[in-house]
């Protein structure tokens, strides 16, 4: 006859039964109940362009999770509503960016909690002036009615800080606006305003949009001789370089100064989540290109490239292969 087991015994072997018979162990939560916004700009803009292209990326191929790409001021506001959770990635100047962590220019006394996941393509600045205003250099807009891009863009930073690098007060030596894309396209085209501001990718849809439907109403000003002034002023993120003629099938380039953009997120976002948003940007990359060409403008090493912008340790294990 076989023996019975011990009571003990018998218990044991209950309880891993039970365990054996239970449910699998749930998957983690997704972040933010998996909803994803993007802070982008002016939906005439690249940066929106782009977002809408990098949310479709992220809810067909980052399971869990469905994102979209929002309309806002861009920059400051972007950076603003990142810090503050109302947005999970944002689009951004990296002067606006540098101010943010250092606690300087929009957030003087307040270091915004913001990584980097990469740096992209670089920013034109366009100064765009009517041609019946006769501004024939940066100087002539002293006077002028010019818009200097939406409140709280990285637009109306970098108008303000060329104006100052050229010796004017923003708010006393010319007849400032702060006006989106959109308007400021519809007032240039009124003849209410006499110039504007815009930093983008090229092209830019309402830059281009503008130019074309006006031949010879409206001119590119160059201004790649500010950079000294303003890099002396403002520190070394801005550059210079040729804005193409046929960007917008001017009839020569334009020399102007330009500046990069970031992918941001905020510094408490999951390492695996941020991980996976830097891989998507490069997995995909091809189909960010169909939506708009400056999403060839970068590679891995270069949109590693995020200084004085740390780069998020999730995408920081990505560009280094882990």
């Amino acid at each position: 006859m076989t023996r019975r087991p011990p009571p003990w015994l018998a218990a044991l072997l209950v309880t891993l039964l039970v365990a054996g018979c239970g449910q699998p162990a749930a998957p983690p939560q997704a972040w933010h109940g998996g909803r994803i916004f993007l802070a982008t700009g002016n939906t005439t803009g690249v940066y929106y362009q782009l977002g809408g292209g990098y949310a479709d990326v992220i809810s067909r191929h980052l399971p869990g999770y469905e994102a979209r790409a929002e309309p806002t001021g861009a920059s400051v506001e972007n950076v603003t509503r990142l810090a503050s959770g109302d947005m999970e990635i944002a689009f951004s100047l990296a002067d606006t960016a540098a101010d943010a962590v250092t606690g300087q220019g929009a957030f003087v006394g307040q270091p915004q909690p913001v990584r980097a996941l990469a740096r992209v393509y670089s920013n034109y600045t366009h100064v765009i002036v009517r041609a019946d205003a006769k501004v024939k250099d940066f100087a002539g807009l002293r006077g002028k009615r010019v818009s200097t891009g939406s409140p709280k863009s990285g637009t109306d930073i970098i108008a303000g800080r060329l104006l100052t690098a050229a010796g004017m007060d923003p708010d006393r030596d010319v007849d400032r606006f702060t006006l989106s894309l959109p308007e400021t396209v519809k007032r240039m085209r009124a003849g209410t305003l006499d110039a504007m501001f815009f930093s983008g990718g090229l092209p830019t849809p309402g830059i281009a949009d503008l130019l074309s439907s006006a031949p010879g109403t409206f001119t590119l000003l160059p201004i790649a001789d500010l950079i000294e002034p303003l890099n002396a002023r403002y520190g070394s993120v801005y550059t210079t370089a040729e804005l193409p003629k046929d960007a917008y099938r001017t009839l020569a380039g334009t020399p102007t100064v330009t500046v990069s953009n970031m992918i941001l997120v905020s510094a408490d976002m999951p390492d695996e989540l941020a991980y996976d948003l830097t891989r998507l940007l490069f997995a995909y990359q091809g189909d960010l290109i169909g939506v708009h060409p400056e999403a060839g403008n970068f590679t891995r090493q270069s949109a590693s490239s995020t200084d004085p912008i740390p780069l998020h340790p999730g995408a920081a294990r990505f560009y280094q292969g882990g």
